[in-house]
């Protein structure tokens, strides 16, 4: 037997007991299948990255999920009380599946602002963190070192300097291109900067595929934001040419409460540390703007690959199947789970307004690819799919029904439903429903229908073939 036979016998082994170790993990099929075809017929490749993004730690405990639930339930229970609180009895299924789940509490008496571009989005946050007195909470992707990640950071020195408690938490992929030095300059001055699930050897292979996706600002426990919108020039500018639209929520309320909930558990995830004084949860005094108070009611909601179920995607399935008249969809990316694209079909088949906006041109041919037969069938099953031409459309939306509306961090894609930490905000409320309606609306003005355009409709065979291969891997995007 020579040499040559003895490593091709190896290969084979590793190759067919990487297949077994998929196989094994019991994951959906069409995951399964997608990486036993990347590892058979690339297998040098297609182990490597089975390694890194493969590999299911979903059942791990890097930190004890119920530890930390227990550790928030007890901090906030102590502190929040509502009385008469009242459900909308048309929602109370969706609210008690995000209750039963993890733990989302639903708070009422909420002023909430939808602010569409980085133009509406920095200016309130810089004016915000100005006016804080006791601490400023930042959960975010990207925090990236240009003009306006620079304008932010010295907005927080300032603060630091004054005494408020800063504290950043960053993924550590998201910033993989932003050097050390821009995150010490704030350690420096006293800000608490510390990164997400930092990859490193050798847990590389362990923690690349699990990101901190999530959006997430909180400022005295009175002000929050939550969207799409990381700290960056392109959110303002746009880039390669191209204008930049996305989606944040601006929170006064008690609804507050739930996104410092979410950054507590995050920090105590990356540093150990809990903080359950009271004053991150201070008394909430409805009369502070009272002429503008819409009571809205808000639910935030976290996912992440440690839970047993994706909370998220649970959400957007019980909506869109509970929809009557109309479901409104803004995403960058259409790679959706066969939950949520059941979900989508059976809704329109069912006489349901769906729309679906998604830009004309994503960020990445490999994703745009792969979204193609995906928006292409859902357009011949009656969904109606939109395409944005005006700028890159970066907004995470969803509105049904002129009553209930969610923003945040979750695209419609497997990475989101099932491998990052995302964060949403699901608002009960007519007036920020129609509010949010007329958002997807004007939107749509700058759009295309997918059914006006022959050759997205019609590929010629090899473009469908490209399409079909792609799609393959749609579940490992």
């Amino acid at each position: 037997m020579t040499w040559q036979t003895i490593v091709l016998i190896i290969c084979q082994i590793i190759v067919i007991s990487a297949i077994i170790h998929v196989v094994m993990d019991n994951r959906q099929p069409a995951k399964t299948m997608a990486w036993a075809m990347v590892i058979y017929f690339v297998p040098v490749v297609g182990i490597i990255a089975y390694l890194i993004f493969g590999v299911n730690t979903r059942r791990e405990r890097m930190v004890s999920q119920r530890s930390m639930d227990q550790l928030a339930k007890r901090s906030m229970l102590e502190f929040v009380e509502q009385r008469d609180l009242q459900l909308p009895e048309a929602h109370k299924p969706v609210i008690d599946l995000f209750v039963n789940q993890s733990f989302s509490l639903p708070f009422y008496n909420n002023k909430v602002d939808i602010l569409c571009d980085g133009y509406e989005f920095f200016p309130a946050l810089l004016r915000d963190i100005a006016s804080a007195k006791s601490h400023i909470h930042i959960d975010i992707y990207i925090f990236e070192n240009d003009a306006v990640g620079n304008m932010v950071s010295d907005a927080l020195i300032a603060k630091a300097r004054q005494g408020v408690e800063v504290r950043v938490v960053y993924d550590d992929v998201g910033c993989w291109g932003v050097k050390n030095r821009f995150f010490e300059r704030m350690r420096v001055e006293g800000i608490e900067v510390v990164p997400f699930l930092p990859v490193r050897f050798p847990t590389f292979a362990r923690k690349v595929n699990y990101r901190n996706h999530r959006k997430i600002i909180v400022i005295d426990g009175k002000v929050g934001y939550i969207g799409g919108m990381n700290i960056a020039l392109r959110y303002v500018k746009g880039r390669n040419n191209r204008g930049w639209r996305d989606t944040m929520l601006r929170i006064e309320g008690l609804g507050v409460y739930s996104l410092q909930r979410a950054f507590l558990i995050d920090w105590y995830f990356v540093d150990r540390t809990l903080l359950s004084d009271r004053k991150y949860y201070p008394p909430f005094n409805a009369r502070h703007f009272a002429s503008d108070i819409q009571h809205s009611l808000v639910q935030t909601v976290t996912s992440a690959p440690l839970a047993l179920y994706p909370e998220i995607m649970q959400g957007y399935v019980r909506i869109i199947l509970s929809a009557k008249k109309y479901v409104y969809i803004e995403t960058p990316y259409f790679l959706p789970t066969d939950a949520v694209f059941f979900a989508l079909k059976t809704a329109a088949a069912s006489g349901v307004d769906v729309r679906v906006l998604v830009p004309r041109k994503t960020d990445g041919w490999f994703v745009e690819w792969g979204s193609r037969s995906y928006l292409r069938e859902a357009q011949e099953s009656g969904v109606n799919i939109r395409l944005y031409d005006a700028a890159f459309l970066h907004s995470k939306l969803l509105v049904c029904d002129d009553s209930i509306c969610t923003c945040g961090s979750t695209n419609i894609d497997f990475r989101s439903f099932e491998n990052n930490f995302e964060a949403n905000a699901f608002c009960y409320d007519e007036d920020l429903a129609v509010r949010m309606k007329e958002v997807f609306l004007n939107d749509e003005r700058s759009s295309v229908s997918l059914g006006q355009l022959p050759e997205r409709m019609h590929p010629k065979f090899f473009v469908r073939l490209a399409e079909s291969l792609t799609r393959l891997l749609s579940p490992l995007l």
